[in-house]
């Protein structure tokens, strides 16, 4: 397999990251690499250590070894929310908005530059991605559906202007409908030039966003590659995706 990013230009550069819960090893050396403008995909079963990766980037679980950097900067050690305001933004599994804010206070909350961007996410940009949410601007967070709130939580990791998006199973438990406005959200977050790194389980979706793809199992790298190496080997995802 050819490496896509070299040390140099890679956004976010993870190697050999290990990370255990108390006395149990979750992780066992860990590498992914994402270059700048980059869609790149978590994959595995439930439970294989994707979003224990994803938390151990954010400095949410405290890391055993190997090291990640993020804009060529060592993050491993850092706390949380320094890494956040260097513009690495996740949308986590269950969303977590603020219930009693409503749309618009929960978008603006979160709003900052950190990209530097000279066209950034702005509450109109984001209206305008999901036109949903302008018309639930007024609702509080506990007032929306499943997948208005998970719109929210896209939205207001974009408006943080992050130089790397990070979503864990953004289509999760969503209707079929909503799901698609997720995915055409991420197509059009591409086409923009947003540095991705997704969590999902639908492969042949994945395989047409993203450019490359690592598949974990018990903790380990298992593969790494390409969407047409993926696409070409059906079998890898029986073995380890479980499709």
């Amino acid at each position: 397999m050819t490496s896509h990013t070299n040390h140099r230009e890679a956004l976010l550069d993870v190697r050999g990251l290990q990370t255990a819960y108390g006395t149990s090893q979750v992780l066992f050396g860990i590498d992914v690499r994402i270059g700048a403008g980059e869609v790149a995909t978590l994959l595995g079963r439930n439970g294989m250590g994707k979003t224990t990766t994803v938390r151990s980037i954010l400095g949410l679980t405290r890391n055993q070894g190997g090291e990640a950097r993020f804009l060529g900067e060592r993050i491993d050690g850092l706390a949380p929310d320094r890494i956040a305001r260097m513009g690495l933004a996740v949308v986590p599994e269950g969303r977590q908005i603020f219930p009693n804010l409503s749309v618009q206070e929960n978008l603006v909350a979160f709003a900052a530059r950190r990209n530097g961007s000279s066209n950034p996410w702005t509450l109109d940009r984001v209206y305008g991605l999901f036109p949903r949410l302008a018309e639930r601007r007024r609702n509080m967070g506990n007032q929306l559906s499943g997948g208005e709130q998970q719109m929210l939580a896209i939205g207001r990791a974009l408006m943080t202007n992050p130089h790397l998006l990070i979503l864990d199973e953004a289509t999760e438990g969503l209707a079929p409908l909503i799901r698609e406005d997720i995915w055409r959200c991420l197509y059009t977050l591409r086409e923009q030039g947003q540095t991705t790194l997704v969590i999902d389980k639908y492969v042949q979706r994945l395989i047409a966003l993203a450019d490359h793809h690592t598949i974990v199992e018990r903790g380990k790298v298992v593969w790494q590659g390409s969407s047409p190496a993926l696409s070409a080997d059906p079998g890898l995802w029986q073995r380890y995706i479980g499709v």
